[in-house]
């Protein structure tokens, strides 16, 4: 146990850039490298209760266990919450055994001054091969990986390279697997509307809890059903599980929309398309469909046909990732699509770029001529959701609304109006903003 009289630990600085500096004991190359962030989660709620001073040096508490724990890890402190430590190993799934470790030695409870607290710690990870490593990749995905635990109140690791040949082709009979033993949960994402101040549909994101890999995210394994054949299982799972989660929403006094992200392989696929059609009718679900533009691209004349196959029986078509890709109006006006999401490279840049906010201004007038809705993914801002507003866009979505939920984190966020809290906030930057653009 760790009392008040403790002094920070020495450990050795391991600066942001410097995972290059190997021991050397290592004999040979190791074959992976493995960067760790460790934040305390609850700082701001024991801090009340420690005061200021010693609660600065709740960093040095949690360094020590971590560090009784693995002692072959190079710790360093690098904020007044996070820790970061720096290991290599000969396999990947050395990654996920630490984790459990360091996970395992801070559930004991901390005695702080003679009280006891129980300090909550997320952990979010990177793995990479060792040869020819991005190493600013590798903070990137440790510091994305912690974003998420910290939404999903358990670890999170980021795989940096993709998987090789024989990688995929294992991980694809382990996906095979994973969907017929229900390893795979889903994700929601809540869009707010920015002139009703309401949450009325959600973007369900499929996430893997690998027994052994641990939490996969979408990009590791999505590119892997496509090349494998099993995308069209993939979703058809995603539907369904879409469906009774929607299900339950209902039942607990929410009725919203869920869209759904469908691969462009699948839209010329009559045996999907004649599946998801018999789903979501039978069910009579509220669902919406995400395709890219990329994605209609392939075959025009297969995908628009089924597109109206969808809309049909009352499926909202959104088009994703306007704006990233090469956007053709040609296509845009013959989709039956009835909202339009600009890309957040566009948006998370709205307020720092002179380009970006005319291109967002032209798109959504853009879409409203074509009785569009718009959708502005990746806000993080109250500036942004200002502007955005002065601007008409019809809704937002992003990590200033809400992170990627589980369905009963979601439930709660809908009980208690969360999203309010989001628009009270940004009410003095939206009149600064409305008077400055319109003035301009």
């Amino acid at each position: 146990m760790v009392g008040s009289g403790i002094n920070p630990v020495k450990a050795p600085v391991v600066r942001r850039g410097s995972l290059t500096s190997l021991p050397a004991a290592v004999a040979q190359r190791p074959a992976w490298r493995f960067l760790i962030l460790a934040e305390i989660a609850n700082f701001a709620a024991v801090r009340r209760y420690l005061g200021c001073a010693r609660s600065d040096l709740l960093v040095a508490d949690v360094s020590s266990r971590l560090s009784q724990a693995a002692p072959d890890v190079r710790l360093t402190v690098v904020g007044r919450t996070t820790l970061e430590l720096a290991f290599e190993g000969a396999d990947a799934g050395e990654l996920d055994q630490t984790l459990d470790l360091l996970r395992g030695a801070c559930e004991e409870q901390f005695v702080l001054d003679g009280e006891i607290y129980a300090l909550e710690i997320c952990f979010g990870a990177a793995a990479g091969p060792a040869a020819h490593l991005d190493e600013v990749r590798l903070v990137e995905e440790a510091e994305a990986a912690l974003a998420e635990a910290r939404a999903a109140h358990m670890p999170v690791r980021h795989d940096v390279a993709g998987f090789d040949a024989r990688e995929s082709r294992s991980l694809a009979r382990e996906l095979k697997l994973a969907i017929a033993e229900d390893q795979l949960f889903l994700a929601y994402q809540p869009k707010i509307h920015v002139r009703r101040q309401e949450i009325g549909s959600a973007e369900a994101l499929v996430r893997w809890q690998h027994p052994s890999r641990g939490l996969i995210l979408p990009g590791d394994f999505i590119g892997v059903a496509e090349d494998g054949g099993l995308i069209d299982q993939l979703t058809i799972w995603t539907i369904e599980r879409a469906i009774k989660d929607q299900r339950r929403l209902l039942a607990a006094g929410h009725d919203l929309r869920i869209f759904i992200n469908i691969s462009g392989q699948l839209l010329g696929d009559q045996a999907f398309v004649d599946a998801a059609c018999h789903m979501v009718a039978e069910a009579d679900a509220k669902l919406g469909f995400e395709v890219t533009e990329t994605s209609v691209i392939r075959d025009p004349a297969s995908a628009i046909a089924n597109l109206q196959r969808f809309a049909d029986i009352g499926i909202v078509i959104a088009i994703d990732d306007y704006g990233a890709g090469l956007s053709s109006l040609a296509y845009l006006k013959q989709l039956p699509a009835r909202e339009l999401k600009i890309d957040k490279l566009f948006v998370t840049q709205l307020t720092s770029s002179n380009r970006d906010p005319l291109i967002v201004r032209s798109t959504i007038d853009l879409a409203h001529a074509l009785e569009m809705e718009v959708v502005a993914e990746g806000v993080e801002t109250h500036a942004a959701l200002a502007l955005l507003t002065v601007m008409g866009c019809d809704m937002v979505q992003g990590f200033l609304i809400s992170r990627p939920i589980s369905l009963e984190a979601l439930t709660t966020f809908l009980d208690e109006d969360r999203h309010h809290f989001v628009s009270q906030d940004s009410r003095a930057t939206f009149n600064t903003l409305a008077t400055a653009w319109k003035r301009g």
